[in-house]
């Protein structure tokens, strides 16, 4: 197995910033488009291969795991990494959140939770998809998503869920998967809001379903919701206007 942090040149502790510079340095040195040199073409593949891996947050992870495994297992006298605790000592926004997905997939489910509570509750715009890519950031925002509603964490899920769907919505085409997000989201909506979290919060994210394109009987449904806890908290009015809305949409 070759060492892809030897191949681009950078350091094992390296942001995910300094691995796209250093790939699109020797990528215009390299390309066999851009050198006559017949060796650049082996050169080229391997730099590009060893981007894929490092750029890739669960790929890199493997990586770290195995690669740094076998080195040390095979050569006693160099230091074991340990990608975990490399992250641990770091503060920054793209280390938390590579933090969180690993914890989540290296079976430290409170670990990963307690984080990303942590992260959110102190960093106003942190946001896990900003470092990861798109089917990474589905897949373990998914997972996420089902540990924060084990943890009876309704409020939490429903603003990750929100992003995964907005997301998808962006793009031209859609996973499999993604009826499964859909599905899940409404459920919590629907089953795990009204009595669980404050009128508050509950109207913030019944507002929020009005914009991810549910569906009119969904709508309906979040309306009346909406209307129930404006009577709770002394609005009226607005109560009654959830209601008209929900008459007009549902005819």
């Amino acid at each position: 197995m070759e060492n892809c942090y030897k191949v681009l040149g950078v350091p094992v502790n390296a942001t995910a910033a300094e691995i796209r510079k250093a790939y699109r340095r020797l990528a215009k040195e390299l390309h066999p488009d851009a050198s006559r040199d017949e060796g650049t073409t082996d050169a080229f593949r391997r730099i590009t291969e060893a981007y894929k891996i490092l750029s890739n947050a669960r790929e890199r992870a493997i990586f770290d795991e195995s690669f740094f495994t076998r080195h040390h297992t095979r050569r006693s006298n160099v230091a074991y990494f340990d990608y975990r605790t490399w992250l641990l000592a770091r503060e920054d926004e793209e280390s938390r959140a590579k933090l969180i997905f690993f914890d989540l997939m290296h079976h430290r489910e409170d670990d990963a939770v307690a984080e990303f509570k942590r992260m959110t509750t102190n960093c106003a715009d942190f946001s896990l998809k900003r470092w990861f890519t798109r089917e990474d950031f589905m897949d373990y925002g998914y997972i996420l998503a089902e540990e924060l509603v084990l943890r009876s964490e309704y409020y939490d899920a429903v603003l990750l869920l929100e992003q995964i769907i907005r997301m998808e919505y962006s793009f031209s085409y859609f996973r499999l998967f993604f009826p499964e997000v859909l599905q899940f989201t409404k459920d919590i909506l629907k089953r795990n809001i009204e009595g669980c979290i404050s009128d508050e919060l509950a109207l913030d994210v019944w507002e929020r379903a009005l914009d991810l394109g549910f569906g009119k009987a969904d709508d309906v449904f979040f309306l009346k919701k909406m209307s129930a806890a404006y009577q709770r908290i002394g609005d009226p009015a607005t109560a009654a206007i959830c209601l008209a809305e929900a008459a007009r949409i549902g005819g």
